[in-house]
């Protein structure tokens, strides 16, 4: 009894933690629009703090700042629009704002740098700016499954692929396009949240109705700027019409944690994985589980550097490994590699006209679960 009364309470627990989780990150999207303002504001004050004769010589960068805030206030729209189409389609009821989910659960800096990051991940995955890295990312994973797993026009009975850490959904529903079963599996909220509102929420009344809304997406970045209007640039998403999969389609999205999700064995023909496997506690452990629920004879497709998502994050188990190291670990857990390539380049988000610009050397890994153990 004390160990029925004890999980219960687990759960319970656990149940709070996530709807306090939840509720922040719907806060954090709502105050993106004070948080921006608010560094906009700081900037102007700072200026107007230099000596009349130096701001002279910049008449024109108080419009600037100007532009800056109209350009926030067309983000925090959107921001508006992703809070109010998600509650129904994760909890069953209106998330409109109120003050005691302000005071109770305010946003941390992390949060809200991850809404800024999320409005860089509209732009990579549904723009037509994200091509350049969608071709670096999701073109090489597109490509080799359909060569390996190509697709069975005459029967119907398509391979099955699973995307773990989906992000806003665009390659999973690029595979769904082609005819692939696909399923996109996202733990992060402001991933789920937003790519809700991309995929289901958009209006898609015809073929022609995409380009419908407008981020600036790199106006909050304020160092290594070449030009101000490179800052104020608009991206306009969806750039295709996300409605427009064939009737025989089958898309689905999962929301929750790849290991507690995909547990059982040999299931999917394909697992295509993007920038994700570092995002583990323990890469091992995600290797092991893409090996036991692949079928035999399916296809694991990588690509990524090795970022590790919780490396010196306090409080977070974390291991780190050598590429190298993750090879060995590889055929060790029992797949057989067909593919290692390697110094792919690939950036992530990247503003092409930031004076700073970060490049990956990426590795395609392709991998095969053995037809039989022996």
């Amino acid at each position: 009894m004390t160990d029925s009364v004890e999980q219960n309470g687990s759960i319970m627990e656990e149940d709070i933690e996530e709807a306090i989780h939840f509720t922040r990150v719907l806060n954090s999207f709502r105050s993106y629009k004070k948080d921006a303002l608010a560094h906009v504001l700081t900037m102007e004050k700072n200026f107007l703090q230099l000596p009349e004769a130096h701001r002279k010589l910049l008449p024109n960068h108080l419009n600037i700042l100007s532009g800056i805030k109209t350009c926030v206030e067309q983000n925090s729209a959107i921001c508006m629009e992703i809070v109010k189409s998600c509650g129904n389609a994760f909890q069953n009821k209106s998330y409109e704002e109120t003050e005691n989910d302000k005071t109770t659960t305010n946003p941390r800096p992390m949060d809200l740098d991850k809404v800024r990051t999320t409005l860089k991940q509209i732009m990579r995955d549904w723009s037509e700016q994200g091509q350049v890295e969608r071709d670096q990312c999701y073109k090489p994973i597109i490509d080799e499954i359909n060569q390996r797993l190509p697709l069975n026009k005459d029967s119907g009975l398509n391979p099955t692929v699973l995307v773990p850490g989906c992000g806003l959904g665009r390659l999973a529903w690029e595979l769904a396009r082609m005819g692939y079963i696909c399923e996109g599996n996202e733990f992060s909220f402001f991933m789920l949240f937003t790519s809700n509102f991309i995929l289901n929420r958009t209006p898609h009344s015809s073929a022609d109705n995409f380009h419908q809304f407008t981020i600036h997406p790199w106006v909050t970045q304020k160092c290594n700027v070449s030009t101000w209007d490179s800052v104020l640039a608009s991206v306009r998403f969806p750039d295709v019409n996300p409605a427009l999969l064939p009737p025989s389609s089958r898309f689905s999205m999962a929301a929750g944690d790849f290991l507690d999700c995909y547990k059982k064995q040999n299931t999917w023909n394909c697992v295509a994985t993007c920038y994700f496997i570092d995002t583990a506690h323990n890469i091992i452990s995600y290797i092991e589980r893409i090996f036991h629920i692949l079928v035999p004879g399916g296809v694991w497709v990588n690509l990524g550097p090795l970022l590790y998502h919780y490396a010196d994050m306090p409080h977070e188990p974390s291991v780190e490994f050598s590429y190298e190291q993750i090879i060995q670990i590889v055929k060790n857990v029992g797949f057989e590699i067909v593919k290692d390539q390697r110094n792919l380049d690939s950036t992530y988000v990247n503003n092409p006209s930031s004076m700073l610009q970060y490049s990956y050397k990426c590795c395609l890994l392709v991998a095969i679960k053995p037809l039989s153990n022996s």
